[in-house]
């Protein structure tokens, strides 16, 4: 007998969630600007603890401020912590900026490096910002980010029981075709963000709400 739709195996289950995300964000993708791979990493390490919106602000003065890692690595810390300020944490992502442009300056020829392991030297980078910079920047699918969106997503629609973010990854990556690994993290993101919420999620316009064993709990 065939089982119901809200009972498929976490394989099936995420590749029904894609193909029917797909449907519903056809033109899903990151929502940071940016003409590079330095600027897609500088956008990215603000993202955290912030919107899109916010960083999309932020950066299009900033971009012109600094156009290369050197500007970065040469820059008065509180300067850039002023142009940075409203995207939270300023202090902290401002010397994480400085630190990580001083890397590459000096260890890559002013280069944004293409691998995991390289990436994950640079401070501030962890593999949520490192699979975003590789993806977007050189098309290389390395893993799967797991931004605050994806963490909710995944374990309302019991794709994993776990919390921790790189546990979350391992279980998402085990199920998903690697091709379509960040492809996943941008229709869950722009779905989190849109109808699954973080405080009461619309199960009732939903397009995943037959295969999701979280809908409608919320009530």
């Amino acid at each position: 007998m065939k089982k119901p739709e809200e009972y498929l195996e976490p394989q099936a289950r995420v590749r029904k969630v894609i193909e029917l995300l797909e449907k519903e964000y056809p033109t899903a993708k990151t929502a940071l600007n940016y003409s590079n791979p330095l600027e897609m990493l500088v956008a990215t390490m603000l993202s955290a603890q912030t919107t899109d919106e916010r960083v999309n602000i932020v950066t299009k003065t900033l971009f012109k401020k600094y156009r290369t890692a050197k500007n970065y690595a040469n820059a008065d810390l509180k300067e850039l912590e002023q142009d940075i300020r409203s995207t939270g944490f300023y202090h902290n992502k401002a010397q994480n900026l400085k630190k990580c442009c001083q890397i590459l300056v000096e260890k890559y020829r002013s280069q944004v490096p293409n691998t995991m392991e390289e990436l994950l030297e640079l401070p501030g980078v962890a593999r949520k910002t490192a699979n975003i910079v590789l993806f977007n920047a050189y098309g290389i699918i390395a893993g799967i980010a797991v931004d605050t969106h994806v963490r909710r997503l995944a374990q309302r629609l019991g794709l994993t029981l776990q919390n921790d973010p790189a546990k979350i990854e391992q279980d998402l990556m085990r199920i998903t075709p690697k091709e379509r690994w960040m492809n996943l993290t941008d229709l869950l993101i722009f779905h989190g963000r849109q109808v699954c919420i973080a405080r009461k999620p619309k199960c009732h316009i939903c397009v995943l709400n037959k295969i999701c064993p979280s809908a409608f709990t919320f009530d």
